[in-house]
């Protein structure tokens, strides 16, 4: 799912599933009872690493967010391994807090949930982000690290460039370089099929999905800037070219 191009860290690991994975379960503190209660939520993630969530007051877990923002997400990167408890799961402790009209989270999360623009407009939905605090990896036997907020969440500099930039590199990468988006996603990530699209840039990487798949690449430096992405881009379909003819 995931390109592997740069020697992982505990901090990068962690941030592989988080940036990566389409789904989550999400753990609340039940407002009824005070038990735990889990849930699998879609998930996508800011520009900045936060994850985000669109979920409907009718449902229990947005009931308990209200009452006790606490939480955490559990991603599971071990799906498809032979042995599922090699693989990296991340449990992530955050806040959660409703966005409001951001339109750039809007974007970000429909552009990989394609069939939630179906539902966002209903008046129960509304988007929410979770501020992470620090998250557990278990990267396999024996692997097993705490990692603090500050190495989660990588502090890149001014990315507001970058940000305000992103969804006019994704529509220009989709509409003139889908070729490109083949690629990466069927080279460098190695998920085969057709239809791939590019979903997000953010300052370490890009997303990208096709219908009942997702995968990403990772740039070789952090970008701030739309044109640091586009070099990082120009680099990486290079390395996938590379790749192929050799």
């Amino acid at each position: 799912m995931f390109d592997k191009t740069a020697i992982p860290t505990a901090a990068s690991t962690a941030r592989e599933p988080i940036r990566g994975l389409p789904t989550a379960v999400l753990s609340t503190r039940a407002v009824d009872d005070d038990w735990p209660y889990g849930s699998l939520v879609l998930v996508a993630t800011d520009i900045d690493g936060h994850v985000l969530l669109l979920i409907s007051t009718l449902a229990q877990h947005t009931r308990n967010l209200l009452a006790s923002p606490r939480a955490s997400l559990l991603f599971d990167g071990t799906v498809g391994l032979g042995e599922r408890l090699t693989g990296a799961r991340v449990t992530l402790l955050g806040e959660a807090t409703q966005c409001g009209d951001d339109p750039h989270v809007r974007a970000r999360f429909l552009g990989r949930h394609r069939s939630a623009a179906g539902y966002a407009d209903f008046g129960d939905f509304s988007f929410w982000r979770l501020t992470a605090q620090r998250a557990h990896l278990v990267a396999g036997f024996g692997q097993i690290d705490w990692v603090e907020r500050d190495a989660l969440i990588p502090d890149f500099g001014n990315i507001s460039e970058l940000r305000s930039a992103e969804m006019a590199v994704v529509e220009h990468m989709n509409a003139d370089h889908s070729d490109a988006v083949a690629l990466y996603a069927n080279i460098l990530c190695q998920r085969p099929g057709v239809g791939w699209r590019l979903t997000g840039v953010d300052p370490e990487g890009a997303d990208m999905a096709r219908p009942g798949d997702h995968c990403r690449i990772t740039f070789d430096k952090p970008v701030a800037t739309a044109e640091a992405a586009r070099v990082e881009l120009v680099r990486k379909v290079k390395q996938a070219r590379a790749r192929l003819s050799g």
